[in-house]
């Protein structure tokens, strides 16, 4: 990815992939989907030299908004994303953070929400913002045309997709999200997801179950 250089960090029990993205050459990036674990968030940062300009969120669950409130305090940098469909759901993060056991989670709104066709800005680097609803109602992607590398939150997984029993999901929605605006991305992108390893949109296309010609109705 040219100077461009990313860091998964996984945090909580749900093991989420925050991520640590940034240019090489300027130290400048972002921090996407701060779920908790702050102490092992700020030592990536600090051992990285990476002066962090802003926090990004794919979507609005605990796991992946759980530390932003606190974090956007620590480094003094905003909050944009994810699209404000998901604002019920960062302000229920106490109340989720009851219901998992997780202490001291604190409700976030962004500085700036993010609307389809966006531009966020990482390090230089321009990424598209992509609002595709389903696994919750605000999550949106980040993609690189340049880079051919997308943020995907918890879209698009390697062999799987998001889960829809949540409150505000939708399985429709979301395989619509990944037919029309994802797969058309190309067979080369690359992409980070939530959890678990990264993949291409040329794998998931071929072998994904839930991408199949009978689930793509």
């Amino acid at each position: 990815m040219s100077d461009m250089r990313a860091a998964i960090i996984p945090v909580t029990p749900f093991e989420q992939n925050c991520m640590l993205l940034w240019n090489d050459k300027t130290k400048k990036g972002a921090v996407i989907d701060p779920g908790g674990d702050l102490e092992r968030i700020r030592k990536v940062i600090d051992e990285s030299g990476v002066t962090v300009e802003k926090i990004i969120l794919t979507h609005g669950h605990i796991d992946h908004a759980g530390g932003a409130a606190e974090l956007r305090e620590q480094l003094g940098v905003p909050v944009e994303g994810p699209h404000e469909a998901d604002r019920p759901l960062l302000e229920r993060l106490p109340e989720q953070g009851r219901v998992y056991g997780l202490a001291g989670v604190r409700a976030v709104t962004p500085d700036r929400w993010l609307n389809e066709g966006d531009t966020v800005t990482i390090g230089g680097l321009v990424l598209n913002v992509l609002h595709c609803p389903g696994h919750s109602p605000g999550s949106v992607v980040l993609v690189s045309p340049e880079e051919r590398f997308a943020l995907v939150g918890d879209v698009l997984f390697n062999g799987s997709v998001g889960r829809t029993d949540l409150p505000g999901g939708d399985g429709a929605a979301l395989i619509h999200a990944i037919k029309t605006k994802l797969l058309p991305l190309g067979d080369d992108v690359t992409f980070i997801c939530g959890h678990g390893p990264m993949s291409t949109i040329g794998q998931e296309r071929a072998t994904n179950p839930f991408l199949q010609e009978g689930m793509l109705a």
